[in-house]
């Protein structure tokens, strides 16, 4: 079968299909997968450019989505025909995080093989139904950016009807917490430096947006926007270069999920005014599969389907990730085969 590995040291011109062998008929325990597409998410992005060094010919990509072809003994929870999604931690059933979760040793495209290939045969918690009706390119959107959105709003934000929602910027995961947080009576702020990214958010729903660059200080403007109380949930982003403005955003006694690092890996936390605030500050990454079952439980009751900004052929891989370093994208970029 064929598959997209990274050579050492990494780098998008190091990026090459490789031949590997089919993985033959699932085990007792396991399934069998067709993978007909997967999704672009930031820590694709570093592994493949060699930020996050893997190891030599590591097959790339934490999402994947595609058709159960067999089942092996003992299988209840899927059947030949199934579509599927594949989930970031697979070992990570249910509950809350603990140590094997704490790196990315056993993370799909990362630590061990991922889903840029033809054929998967992995075991049964590596993957969860899919939405009804969506494309093999929607539902790859779930395995790492949906559920992100999902986790930080409900599962650890306990969104409820009324609450105000603060998501930074247009990427997958800001784009999917717009999506939850409307569909459950929340109220959204988005950010952005393009207004033409933000026309394109409130036509999605977005309350009110903020140019970041035109207001530098967005975490006054959302205060005033909220008439001086601040928001219920920050979906942040950024990492350190965001984080005070985040903080100054957030209402006392409120929520700040910790997700992205676009901004960098460190920096000062203003841990005065974080106190002042009483917000709980609460770093994540993705969720465990029975979150990823409940998030397609819900996305199949509120028709919500992904922004998709342009989905690639599977050899156009290296081109897809060179869109995604431009930051011109609105959503998610996908590939599909």
């Amino acid at each position: 079968m064929k598959a997209f590995v990274v050579r050492q040291p990494g780098g998008l011109d190091r990026l090459e299909i490789a031949e590997r062998p089919d993985p033959g008929q699932p085990g007792p325990g396991e399934v069998r997968v067709a993978i007909r597409a997967t999704s672009l998410n930031f820590h694709d992005l570093i592994v493949a450019s060699g930020r996050s060094p893997a190891e030599d010919g590591r097959i790339l990509m934490s999402d994947g989505a595609g058709t159960v072809e067999a089942v092996g003994a003992g299988v209840t929870d899927f059947a030949p025909g199934d579509r599927v999604v594949s989930c970031f931690f697979p070992h990570w059933t249910d509950g809350l995080p603990q140590a094997p979760v704490g790196n990315f040793a056993r993370v799909p495209g990362d630590g061990v093989d991922g889903f840029a290939l033809t054929h998967a045969v992995r075991p049964v918690g590596a993957f969860t139904q899919a939405p009804r009706g969506w494309s093999f390119a929607e539902s790859a959107t779930i395995t790492t950016a949906g559920l992100t959105a999902w986790r930080a709003l409900v599962g650890d934000g306990g969104l409820k009807a009324g609450d105000t929602v603060l998501a930074l910027g247009t990427g997958g995961v800001s784009i999917a917490a717009l999506q939850i947080a409307k569909a459950m009576g929340a109220a959204v702020i988005v950010t952005s430096s393009s207004d033409a990214k933000l026309e394109r958010v409130r036509a999605l729903g977005a309350d009110h947006t903020i140019n970041y660059r035109t207001h530098p200080d967005w975490g006054r403007q959302v205060r005033d926007w909220t008439g001086g109380v601040g928001v219920d949930h920050v979906v942040e982003v950024g990492g350190p270069g965001t984080l005070a403005q985040s903080i100054e955003a957030v209402r006392v006694g409120g929520h700040i999920a910790l997700i992205g690092v676009l901004t960098g890996r460190a920096g000062e936390v203003p841990t005065s005014a974080l106190m002042a605030k009483q917000a709980r500050l609460q770093g994540l990454i993705v969720g465990s599969r029975r979150q990823q079952q409940d998030y397609v439980a819900a996305l199949d009751r509120t028709g919500i389907r992904p922004v998709i900004d342009r989905t690639y052929a599977f050899a156009e891989l290296p081109e897809a990730f060179r869109h995604q370093e431009s930051g011109s994208h609105f959503g998610k970029l996908c590939v599909a085969w």
